[in-house]
């Protein structure tokens, strides 16, 4: 049988760096929740191939904040993809200690280009500067992300926001249209066809 992650199309070196993350992730997730369960057996097809699409959108090395990195998706895939590259850099915010503890050893395991920060989302505003970009995967809904990300966006407004989002992403643009001002980009996803990267710039909270 083929292996999945020869399916990727990746470089030899950055598929062996994901095979890496697959194997760590699966003896992990068996004992810590870093994705929901039923998802588990979907790793390659479902969340690798699902964060590695993001590159599709920031095709150029850049400095990235992952938010609520959980399970390192899309988070700790840019960091492998980052590595090839050798500029970039991720920082990734999760509060949950065990969580933190694998994202570390995921990095450590795979040498991607990233750091990780076990801190509240509104405690890495005041310590981490505004990147290029912030990523975001099953976090929360887009009014609230954007209160996550206001504070960057002040210090850098050619800040791009990139945020999966499942089948109900309307309803949560036009919540967020409500008291956010901002350019938006659809993203078809190129794993489920109900599903879609929100890439948004120029955020500015309305008046």
């Amino acid at each position: 049988m083929k292996n999945k992650a020869d399916q990727l199309n990746v470089s030899r070196e950055t598929r062996e760096r994901l095979e890496k993350f697959a194997a760590l992730f699966i003896k992990w997730a068996a004992k810590i929740n870093l994705v929901a369960p039923s998802t588990t057996e979907a790793l390659w097809s479902r969340h690798i191939a699902d964060s590695l699409q993001l590159r599709n959108i920031v095709p150029d090395p850049a400095r990235w904040i992952d938010l609520g990195s959980g399970g390192g998706f899309p988070g700790i895939v840019t960091a492998i993809l980052l590595a090839e590259a050798g500029e970039g850099w991720v920082d990734l915010v999760e509060s949950n200690n065990k969580k933190c503890g694998f994202l570390r050893m995921a990095l450590i395991e795979t040498s991607a280009r990233g750091a990780v920060h076990p801190v509240r989302i509104e405690d890495a505003q005041t310590r981490l500067k505004a990147p290029d970009v912030i990523s975001a995967r099953a976090l929360a809904d887009l009014d609230q992300l954007l209160v996550f990300t206001e504070p960057w966006a002040a210090q850098n407004s050619d800040m791009k926001l990139i945020f999966h989002k499942g089948r109900d992403y309307q309803a949560e643009i036009e919540k967020a249209r409500g008291r956010w001002a901002f350019d938006l980009v659809i993203h078809q996803s190129v794993v489920e066809a109900d599903s879609v990267i929100l890439e948004i710039t120029s955020l500015e909270r309305r008046a």
